[in-house]
């Protein structure tokens, strides 16, 4: 398999991005190990729009590690996306949206070009466990990761990607638990990526 594994993080004096780093490490070690090809760009570090096709076009599946900071990806990634993906939408990534002025019944976001693959994101909250899916929780209310994340989703959908269920590590601020944070990673990496 070949496996993408893009490092979205985005560098802050209070935020160095060793976590995210670290969970990047992980799964270089983990899938190099078990002899798949590991691809990996730090977004911070720059990158080639066409090498990015490229290596969207080589990927089997992708791995997108992010921080969430004000309820989505840094902003490095989102100029990422706005240069990378829509530079894709002749093809290389999607056949535009989809539609057609011929046969109006083909639905937007149905043009993907990337069908024969899948991708996961797991990322790294200052946000507790205990603040998705209730109810009675101020903020999400009752919604979970899957809805936070919903538009990052769609654009992996708008690909004809398929999406693999979402990594959280919580609280990573005040009250860390990277060991077990990083051993449950791999162990949903083996259920959910690997089939093990």
């Amino acid at each position: 398999m070949n496996v993408y594994i893009i490092n979205a993080h985005h560098h802050y004096p209070f935020s160095e991005g060793k976590l995210n780093r670290t969970f990047v490490d992980k799964a270089i070690s983990l899938f190099e190990g078990k002899g798949h090809r590991v691809k990996v760009l730090n977004v911070d570090d720059g990158y080639d729009v066409q090498q990015e096709l490229s290596n969207h076009q080589w990927a089997d599946f992708i791995l997108l590690q992010s921080p969430v900071n004000w309820m989505g990806m840094p902003w490095p990634f989102k100029k990422y996306m706005d240069e990378v993906y829509t530079a894709g939408m002749s093809g290389e990534l999607c056949n535009g949206d989809g539609r057609s002025r011929e046969d109006a019944s083909k639905h937007y976001g149905a043009g993907g070009t990337l069908t024969n693959k899948s991708y996961m994101l797991s990322l790294t909250f200052n946000a507790p466990k205990e603040a998705f899916d209730d109810p009675e929780q101020f903020l999400f209310q009752g919604k979970g990761v899957e809805d936070l994340m919903f538009p990052m989703h769609m654009n992996f959908r708008f690909f004809g990607m398929t999406a693999h269920p979402t990594f959280m590590s919580n609280d990573v601020m005040k009250n860390p638990d990277i060991e077990n944070d990083l051993n449950q990673f791999i162990q949903h990496i083996n259920q959910h990526i690997l089939g093990e």
